[in-house]
This record gives structure tokens, sequence and C-alpha cells, in this order.
């Protein structure tokens, strides 16, 4: 017997994760890294720093001595504040003992959800474009992503047309994410009404990711588990990193029927542990006194929001209003390029860094996202360099032409 002592990796890699691609997102940010002056508009991140008051409660606690475990669940009385605000802010009742699991952001709480309710072969309606975690973390958990487009002309929206179109015998859940990321478009209380029927009529179970349900412009928050008889089929996913300026903290949390929780408890206490106790006391600062703060950045963000769709349609790009999150995502079919030539080219030559469209998914060709989440100055500056980008593009196009 011939045996090779030569060290081969791949070999032990699994076939699941090499079949993953890398993130659009990252692979991108990987070239902005490398550029010096760059303007981005690109990363979901609030430019805003933590409010004081929530990174002092943070000092107190280490000054406290709060560095151990907690709970596998998050501590209790984080867990009884987020009970409180999603019955205040969305007449939800959930038994914070029983319901709500604190997690490290919401995307763990997405991998655990996922990986809590799929067998092999089960099916996860994902409408598209969507954020670049959902189809690879289904797979991971041996599901099968099941990819429901979406367009431009219906304002980005799952309707429940296509939707029951893509239902299977297969299907078991459906991932929703609204306000959406990358679009920031949301879905009409019609809209949610006609999709939580056929929820109901095929025995579905929903995903619901609401990490942006505060930072909606055009009314108040609405969470999909408020509609009749939604709650004991939603998984509720939240936290704290987008509306409270609060993303590297990474605290997040999850809310569904009891017996789903106790379940996904098993794997979070394996991998995670806990969250750490630091940020969740930060966290519980937040959610108790953070609201005035949440508000002021919201008003802001809305201001940004009105300019940068102003400004890219006076670029002659068509960009619908979103009604929440702090993205735009304007088609920029009329320079002929695709969404990544684009995008690396706008980078090359103005040094302002977007996100290619194609990275949410193949509907997304032909369109960019950029995030307003950044200060006016900068703002203005890269739309002024944008606008320089696509005029001159527009002009070599047309030259050609002749």
């Amino acid at each position: 017997m011939t045996i090779s002592c030569g060290f081969e990796p791949q070999r032990f890699i699994s076939s699941r994760v090499k079949s993953l691609p890398p993130s659009g997102i990252r692979c991108f940010f990987d070239l902005v890294a490398n550029t010096k002056g760059v303007i981005s508009l690109g990363v979901g991140e609030p430019d805003f720093v933590t409010p004081w008051h929530i990174r002092e409660a943070c000092i107190r606690s280490l000054e406290q001595g709060y560095t151990m475990y907690t709970s596998n669940w998050g501590l209790p009385e984080l867990r009884r504040e987020v009970a409180r605000y999603l019955k205040e802010r969305f007449g939800l009742e959930y038994d914070y003992q029983h319901q709500i699991l604190i997690t490290i952001g919401a995307s763990e709480a997405v991998d655990l959800a996922l990986r809590t309710v799929l067998e092999p072969g089960d099916e996860v309606l994902i409408p598209e474009p969507n954020y670049v975690s959902y189809k690879p973390l289904t797979r991971l958990a041996g599901g099968v992503p099941v990819i429901i487009p979406t367009s431009w002309e219906k304002g980005f929206r799952l309707t429940a047309e296509d939707l029951e179109k893509h239902i299977t015998p297969r299907t078991k859940l459906l991932i929703l994410c609204y306000p959406n990321n990358p679009t920031g478009m949301v879905l009409s209380d019609e809209d949610m009404e006609d999709i939580a029927l056929l929820v109901k009529k095929y025995n579905l179970l929903v995903l619901s990711d609401e990490i942006y349900a505060e930072l909606r412009y055009d009314g108040p928050p609405r969470s999909f588990a408020s509609l009749p008889g939604m709650q004991e089929r939603t998984i509720l996913v939240s936290g704290f990193s987008k509306a409270f300026a609060m993303t590297g903290w990474r605290v997040g949390y999850v809310a569904a029927h009891p017996e789903i929780m106790a379940a996904m408890v098993k794997i979070h206490q394996y991998t995670i542990l806990c969250a750490p106790i630091m940020s969740q006391m930060a966290a519980l600062e937040a959610i108790r006194n953070g609201g005035p703060e949440m508000e002021k950045m919201k008003e802001e963000y809305d201001r940004r929001r009105r300019l940068v769709v102003s400004r890219l349609q006076g670029m002659g790009l068509k960009c619908l209003e979103p009604q929440g999150a702090f993205y735009v995502f304007p088609s920029i079919e009329i320079t002929g390029m695709t969404s990544l030539q684009f995008a690396e080219e706008l980078l090359k030559e103005e040094k302002v860094a977007v996100v290619p469209g194609s990275a949410f998914g193949d509907c997304g060709e032909g369109f960019i996202r950029c995030s307003y989440a950044t200060s006016l100055s900068e703002l203005m500056e890269a739309l002024n360099r944008m606008e320089r980008f696509v005029d001159r593009k527009l002009s070599l196009k047309e030259a050609a032409v002749k």
C-alpha cells in the first residue's frame, strides 16, 4: 500500500462550504480598503457614534465587574425589556423567559433559525434582491434556496401572486426582510395580509428579519408577526445595530414560539454560549432610554434620503424613493454598464464606493446600492463625483453611437 505524505487541504474542506461563493459585498470592499481618499456609500452601517449614555452604561458595567457569562438566553432584564418593547411597539405578547433569546447580532439569529427548522432538501423562499447571507446560510443548513425575483416595476415588493407561483410540496420557510436591504422598500398592509393568507393556506413558517423596522419613513413600524395568526408562525429577528447605531456591539434577538425557541437555544448554547455581558448591558440602556436619539438619527436619515433620491434622479438614473432603511437602489441601465463595471470604474475614476446590485442576486443586475448612512458633507461630495462620472459615461456612449 502506498501512503502519501503530501498535505492536500482541499480534501478536508466540506463540499458544502466549497460551493459557497464569497460575499459580493466583502469582495468589493477589499478593493476599497486599498484605495486612499474613498468616500464610501457602500457599508450598511450608521455613521453616528453610539450615543454616550449607552457607551457609559457599558463602561459602568465593566467598573462594577460585569465580565462574566450570562444565561444562554441572555440577561433576564434585557429580555424583559425586549418583550415590553415588542408589546408597546407592535402589540405582540411574548413570554420573555421562554420566547426571547439574545444573540450575537441579528445575523446569528438568522443562522440559528435556519439550522433549527430545516431538514435536508427543504425549500426556502427568498425574495430577491436580498441580503447576501440568506442563500449561503440556507445551503449551510441543508436547505434549498428558491429565489422569487422582484422588479423595479413592482417597487421591488413581494406580491402574493409571485409568492404562490414558487410554493411546492417541499416549501417550508419564507424569508421576509422589510424594510428591505438593499432596496429600502417596504410591504403595504395589503401585501402583508395577502402573504399571510398564503402562509396559512400552505402551512408555512416565516423568518421575518426586522432589523430595519424602526427606520421606516412612511408611517409607524409594523411587524409581520402582528398579523392575525402569524405570531406563532413567525420567527422574528431584530437587534440594536441599525436603529441605535450599535453595529460593533453585536447584540440582536429572536422571538418565536416556545418550542422553536427551545430548539434554537440548543444550538446557541453549544456554539455561542451567550452574547457578551458588556454589550447586553449597553443594549439594556439603549432599549430603555435610547428612543430620543433614535428618532433624531431617523430624522437625519430621512433628510438625506430625500436629497439622494432627488440628486440621483437629476442625473437621469431611475430611482424609487425608499420607505425604509438607509439605502437607495438606483438603476444604472442608461450607462450601458454592468453593475460591477459601474462600481469598479466609479471607484477607480472618482473614488466613490457603491455596491454592485448583482451582489444581492441576479435581479439586482443593472442597479447599485448606495447607503446614505454617511455625513451630509461627504454625501454631497460623493453625489457631485457620481454626477461627473455619469455625465462622462453618457457623453462617451453618445459619441460611440454617432
